[in-house]
């Protein structure tokens, strides 16, 4: 018997353990593949609702801040640097282009938080780029299998 014949008929007769291997090997590479993906979008929603959980305490240090003016409620800009400085933080780790959208907030902040209660175009420009930031975090989640 020649050896082609001789391979072809191992291939015959081996024919279900090869699809059988072909099988698992696919099978095992997929799960992996799904499971990376799960676990990354996983953590995409945890840290973003960390991070809006965040932006909704920064909003309210604002409007503190700047409309009541609240000395009694222990509310100071570095609750809000403390806040601002906790979503830069946490940007870092979500897809683009969340941690530009969070340095853009924390620069908005550093060059308007000293005029809160004071001046209507600071609290305008740190709304502004608190709601660009919360945009971002909707979108990333709107986009996660």
């Amino acid at each position: 018997m020649s050896k082609r014949i001789a391979f072809k008929e191992q291939l015959r007769r081996n024919a279900v353990a090869l699809i059988s291997l072909v099988v698992a090997v696919t099978s095992l590479s997929y799960n992996t593949w799904r499971n990376e993906a799960s676990e990354h979008n996983r953590n995409q929603r945890l840290v973003s609702i960390e991070v809006l959980r965040n932006l909704g305490e920064l909003q309210q240090v604002v409007f503190h801040l700047h409309y009541d003016q609240d000395l009694d409620m222990m509310i100071n800009p570095r609750t809000g640097w403390a806040i601002v400085l906790t979503v830069n933080d946490l940007a870092m780790v979500l897809e683009a282009p969340l941690p530009e959208t969070a340095e853009n907030l924390r620069s908005v902040w550093d060059d308007n938080w000293n005029k809160l209660g004071r001046d209507d175009a600071s609290v305008e420009a740190v709304i502004a780029a608190l709601e660009a930031t919360r945009d971002e975090v909707h979108g990333l989640l709107r986009n996660l299998d």
